[in-house]
């Protein structure tokens, strides 16, 4: 048995245009898009969409966030994607309204097929529905649905698809209790005491 992964045995997947694209907005980025102020979360929006990105009003994309095609991603409303996130959406990323993703998260959506003789790129959507939160330098896996509400906790990973309003945690992640969002009144009176 032999891996075989030289250049010749290996061909890139990836399109001609595509690989143009791709250092055309990694020279955007590096001159634009990264230096920009935090504050400046309106350019960073405007700066996604020339690239293809479907970015909805309000989310707040930190400047150090690397975006690997943005012409793969689409991001809801309200949705805050907070420093040093690497979105490597060699596939379709999703991201849904209000939903959070924290400081050095990684949202993989490709891999290589380790049984293929040259390591074949193998992609696959990963999806974050509304108001779910991935916590800080979590690893999420290609292919994988984090459903509405749910939470996949700091430094954990998952491969599998997780449960709506759930709380999940570890390597791999696993379901630790059920996520339960408490009444403003309640959660205002609870901050007061």
């Amino acid at each position: 048995m032999q891996i075989h992964v030289s250049k010749a045995d290996c061909p890139s997947p990836h399109s001609f245009a595509n690989k143009v694209a791709r250092v055309v907005w990694g020279t955007v980025w590096c001159v634009c898009f990264r230096p920009s102020p935090r504050i400046l979360f309106g350019w960073r929006r405007f700066l996604l969409r020339i690239f293809g990105a479907r970015i909805g009003r309000n989310a707040r994309i930190s400047p150090s966030v690397i975006v690997w095609a943005p012409w793969n991603l689409v991001v809801g409303d309200e949705v805050a994607i907070a420093h040093n996130v690497d979105c490597y959406c060699v596939d379709k990323l999703t991201i849904g309204d209000k939903a959070t993703v924290s400081q050095y998260s990684i949202l993989c959506t490709a891999t290589h097929d380790i049984c293929s003789p040259n390591m074949q790129l193998i992609s696959s959507p990963i999806v974050l529905e509304a108001q779910c939160w991935v916590c800080a330098a979590a690893f999420v896996g290609p292919g994988v649905t984090i459903h509405e509400g749910a939470v996949l906790g700091a430094m954990s990973v998952t491969t599998k698809n997780i449960d709506a309003w759930t709380v999940n945690a570890g390597n791999p992640a696993r379901m630790l209790r059920r996520r339960q969002i408490r009444a403003m009144e309640e959660s205002e009176t609870s901050n007061e005491t």
